[in-house]
């Protein structure tokens, strides 16, 4: 396609070819054309290729005053949020990022959203009008960002979420792995009756352990009971409510019940423990209970205390430091996307499944 047909396609007049036009044309977004043109080191070369293919068709000539202030970056660094600020154990993620930071000269400013599109917005014409030298994003659910989000041209890592439509670093927690090295836990104490309460199902972590689940299971030759999987955590996200306590009360007030229950978080894990000892039973001689993130104010807190697959969200808010300082430099990470391990955490809520017949012994 030639400049004259692009114009004459849209209806208007040959004009001054701008960034908008030429992401138009390449199928990309502004922000990708800039970092094209400011040659960086970060562009996948079909990405890069497409953009050079329509700068060169539209006769585009970058604004380079514009372009030496976008350059000019200061010490500070900035960090969005939607919520994670006012999130009691996703503050380790900001944790991470700060203690990282006290060795180098940045400061950090932090902005939270409440996950307003608006305030977002804002934040970022702030950044920019400041010109800070780049930005973690945040957000408190490992999620993808909507495609219809915009990232400035700055050097910006993702945090516990992704953007698969843009050439973006990000950091997310191995949910997947997680879920199934959970499952391998109870499998190597001998359990094969595992059922699983699950979290809300609007949330991509909840999908990506309920896939382990199943997967752990069929890797272990153990077939899935349907019945036994069970909803922890229903509705809108940030409205939602938790139904954990009546489901696991209803799967364990049988004879043929789970002797394990995997939980979606550690949250779900302690209304598991509320519907096991409301039902008389003990955990974990009568069933064995496993969380998800290591949230300490529960899992250290309850009795027995609660083994968990930890959420790296300190290493995670570390990682981000060393990425962005390494963008800043020109210095390209060494993966785009990273999934960080989570750690199994033993306590005393899982052991082997007791033999039919024997009884637990009883305290008063």
């Amino acid at each position: 396609m030639k400049r004259e047909q692009y114009f004459a396609q849209r209806g208007m007049r040959d004009r001054m070819v701008s960034i908008k036009d030429v992401a138009a044309l390449a199928g990309v977004s502004d922000r990708t054309v800039s970092r094209v043109v400011n040659g960086e080191a970060l562009i996948r070369p079909k990405t890069k290729k497409k953009v050079q293919k329509a700068i060169e068709t539209l006769g585009y000539v970058p604004n380079q005053a514009a372009r030496l202030m976008r350059t000019s970056r200061s010490n500070v660094l900035g960090l969005i949020t939607d919520v994670v600020a006012t999130t009691p154990f996703s503050t380790d993620i900001v944790r991470g990022i700060q203690d990282a930071l006290d060795d180098t000269s940045y400061t950090l400013l932090t902005v939270n959203t409440s996950a307003d599109p608006a305030k977002e917005h804002r934040a970022w014409q702030i950044f920019r009008e400041h010109g800070i030298g780049g930005v973690f994003y945040v957000t408190m659910f490992h999620r993808d960002v909507p495609p219809e989000t915009e990232f400035p041209n700055t050097p910006t890592v993702l945090v516990n979420c992704s953007a698969p439509d843009q050439d973006l670093p990000s950091i997310v927690p191995d949910d997947y792995q997680g879920g199934l090295n959970s499952v391998r836990h109870l499998v190597e104490q001998g359990h094969r009756k595992i059922g699983y309460v699950v979290l809300n199902e609007l949330i991509l972590a909840a999908d990506l352990r309920g896939r382990a689940f199943v997967d752990g299971l069929a890797a272990a030759g153990i077939d899935v009971r349907k019945e036994w999987i069970v909803p922890g955590r229903v509705g809108a996200i940030f409205a939602d409510k938790l139904v954990a306590f009546e489901n696991a009360r209803r799967i364990l007030d049988n004879p043929d019940r789970p002797t394990a229950i995997v939980c979606g978080n550690d949250e779900i894990a302690l209304q598991v423990y509320c519907a096991a000892t409301d039902l008389g039973l003990r955990v974990p001689d009568d069933v064995s209970i496993i969380g998800f993130d290591d949230f300490q104010v529960i899992t250290t807190g309850i009795t027995p205390a609660l083994t968990t697959m930890a959420l790296p969200y300190r290493g995670m808010g570390a990682l981000a430091v060393r990425m962005l300082l390494d963008i800043i430099a020109g210095r390209p990470p060494e993966k785009m996307h990273v999934e960080y391990s989570c750690e199994l955490v033993v306590r005393n809520s899982v052991s082997p499944p007791r033999l039919p017949g024997a009884r637990s012994a009883i305290s008063i």
